[in-house]
Order: structure tokens, then C-alpha cells, then sequence
């Protein structure tokens, strides 16, 4: 039986993924590194400091084209231009508001479970209008691990008093995919499409092309997978 729904956020509830890599490309660009959209999309669902780490690594800059900040600080700067993006800009993801809907309906807790800070979460929670869905929201930078570990997910399950395997839990990054299935959860994955046909994604329980698939049709091939495992 699920008791409980947790959902990610960037990409999946909102559509969010753009105004990151416009971002990214802008805050990088600015050290010298000019990436493509499709370069930026190989770090989707990564914290953003991993992103900033993930192409330092690769592309090093050094402090003088950075103007002396560091990871950090660009990581810091990003998040706050994306907060200003998706405050004015963002829009949800389609079927995201029917989704939460449907779990609120059947009187279930619900929750966001996302590696980005709370204080972006709020902002999305409060540009999309989804307080009256939602239980709770909680953030993997509050835990001792972001995605992929499966911190943030047991977190949320902890704090709505509920056990991880009994939730149901939707990613559509490999990272979070990997973090709520090591939890223990039951998972739909709803990949965007330039990854969706990626191996990362078979663990899933039910894969969707979009959460406007999502119906009470999704949660018995939940309970057809629990009974052949």
C-alpha cells in the first residue's frame, strides 16, 4: 500500500531545467568556459556545486578568469540568478498540478524531496501555488548528503512519520532516481526526453514520458511490481 507520495522538483514539478542552463551558461561563460545546452544537460539533477565542481574538473579556470571567486561562490551566484528566473518565469511541468491533485484528493501526505535549497524550493512552492497540495517540503542540503545518496528521501519519509517503503516516490534524473530507490521506495521515473531511453532509468518501478501519464492505472502497475519482486 502507498501512504505517502514524495516528489523531486527541478524538471518534474517545474520546468526549471532551462533557467539553469541559461544560468549556467551565463555564470560559466563568464569564467571563459562557454557550453552548449546539451553540455549542460549532462549534469542535470546534480547539486550545483557538484555542477560547478563537475566542469572545473574537466575545464579548469583559473582564479584570475574566475575574478577570485570560488566554487562556492559561483555556486552561490547561480542559485540566486536562478531563484530570480523561476520567481518571475517559471511555469510547472504539464501534468505536475494534476499529479499532486490526485494524491491530495486521496488524502495522502505529500512532499517535495529536492537537492536544490530550501530557500529556492519556497520560491517555486509559492510561484506554482502549491501549498494547499503539499505536506511538506525538505532539502537535501539539510541532510549530511545530496542525490544520489537516499538522505533527502528518508528524511521526508521521517518527517512525515512514514516508512520509506511504503512511498511512492517521482525523479526524472538518474542521481534522484538512484536516491529514492536506495531508500527503499517505490519509484516512477518520468526522464526528459533526450535521456529517457538511458539504462539509469530501468531501475525505476514505472517509467512515464510525462506525469500527465500518471493516473490510479500507475499506482496498480506500482502494486503489480511489489508482488514480482
Amino acid at each position: 500500500m502507498i501512504h505517502a507520495a514524495i516528489f523531486d522538483m527541478d524538471g518534474l514539478l517545474v520546468d526549471s531545467e532551462p533557467h539553469w542552463r541559461a544560468v549556467e551558461r551565463e555564470i560559466f561563460g563568464s569564467v571563459g568556459l562557454m557550453l552548449t545546452d546539451d553540455e549542460c544537460k549532462k549534469t542535470t539533477g546534480m547539486p550545483i556545486l557538484d555542477v560547478v565542481r563537475y566542469w572545473h574538473a574537466r575545464a579548469p579556470w583559473t582564479q584570475e578568469a574566475a575574478g577570485g571567486r570560488s566554487d562556492e561562490e559561483l555556486a552561490d551566484e547561480m542559485t540566486e540568478a536562478v531563484h530570480k528566473r523561476i520567481a518571475s518565469m517559471a511555469e510547472p511541468m504539464p501534468g505536475a498540478i494534476d499529479a499532486l491533485t490526485f494524491f491530495a484528493r486521496q488524502g495522502l501526505p505529500t512532499a517535495i524531496a529536492s537537492a536544490s535549497p530550501m530557500s529556492l524550493i519556497e520560491v517555486v512552492v509559492d510561484r506554482l501555488q502549491l501549498r494547499p497540495y503539499l505536506t511538506l517540503w525538505h532539502s537535501a542540503t539539510l541532510e549530511a548528503r545530496n542525490k544520489p545518496a537516499p538522505d533527502v528521501y528518508l528524511g521526508a519519509a521521517r518527517k512525515l512519520s512514514v516508512d520509506p517503503a511504503s512511498c511512492v516516490a517521482f525523479e526524472d534524473s538518474g542521481a534522484g532516481l538512484r536516491s529514492a530507490h536506495s531508500a527503499g521506495m517505490r519509484t516512477i521515473a518520468v526522464p526528459a526526453a533526450f535521456e529517457a531511453k538511458e539504462p539509469k532509468f530501468q531501475i525505476a518501478d514505472v517509467i512515464l514520458s510525462s506525469l500527465t501519464e500518471f493516473s490510479q492505472d500507475t499506482l496498480a502497475l506500482l502494486q503489480q511490481s511489489e508482488m514480482h519482486s
